[in-house]
């Protein structure tokens, strides 16, 4: 069975037929699911799938992207919801430099805030990162990340960086673009980063992996993530899909 650790179900590209989606993920072997809240809309919706389906669990965070719209009473917010029996993250967090909606300086001071949040609530951490790889680094190790640990979601960096991260307590997920042919870095990443640090996912409705890339992603998609993972480590499906399980129900602390 397999564990998708990043989805977005609480996307508009999901209201019309959620529970079609989940029921294809589910005869795609994929049992788990962790759905990521990001803002005042996505985070009520990721409890409420989370609330509604077994095996479904929520994380609660800011998008570094709207980080100039959150305000100290949505970070109580968010450490209210963090008690929520399937809340099982913070997150998701961190920095993108690609698009101009928030400063850098205030993406990093929410980036700063969510970390000590965590901290304080004693909760892995999930980070987004576009663009930011050295001012993520920089960030983790100076606020102690490590403390609390967490996920490199949909990491498309360096083998390197995804060591060093590795060395702060953290998880590298891969996700559709380790499908793709021109992506040289995540296959090396895959490669090279042993299966007990590796978890999958697919980060729908985005990042489809080959051979659907460009069309809506759903959780259904995550198999082909690990079958490709399993064949660059020269390992058997089976063997990815147990192992990268039994990595998140142990990171997120979920008995299974």
């Amino acid at each position: 069975m397999l564990f998708d650790t990043h989805v977005h179900l609480n996307a508009d590209q999901f209201a019309d037929d959620l529970e079609e989606t989940i029921a294809r993920a589910h005869e795609a072997d994929v049992k788990y699911m962790t759905v990521v809240g990001f803002d005042r809309k996505t985070i009520p919706l990721a409890i409420q799938i989370a609330e509604d389906y077994d095996h479904i669990y929520a994380a609660v965070g800011w998008h570094p992207v709207d980080a100039i719209d959150m305000t100290e009473e949505d970070l109580q917010w968010i450490e209210e919801l963090s008690s929520h029996p399937k809340v099982v993250a913070i997150g998701e967090m961190g920095l993108d430099y690609h698009w101009d909606k928030s400063p850098a300086d205030v993406q990093k001071e929410v980036f700063r805030k969510q970390i000590q949040l965590a901290k304080k609530l004693k909760m892995p951490i999930i980070i987004h990162n576009r663009e930011a790889t050295d001012d993520i680094v920089e960030i983790l190790k100076e606020e102690n990340a490590a403390e609390v640990g967490g996920i490199m979601h949909c990491y498309s960096g360096p083998v390197e960086t995804a060591k060093e991260c590795i060395d702060m307590n953290f998880m590298i997920s891969l996700g559709g673009p380790v499908t793709f042919k021109n992506a040289k870095l995540p296959k090396e990443v895959a490669e090279a980063v042993d299966l007990e640090h590796l978890l999958v996912e697919t980060d729908c409705p985005f990042l489809a992996p080959h051979p659907n890339r460009g069309k809506r992603n759903e959780p259904a998609y995550v198999k082909l993530v690990a079958e490709q993972v399993a064949e660059l480590k020269g390992l058997t499906y089976e063997e990815v899909s147990k192992r990268t399980t039994e990595n998140a129900l142990k990171f997120f602390r979920i008995k299974s």
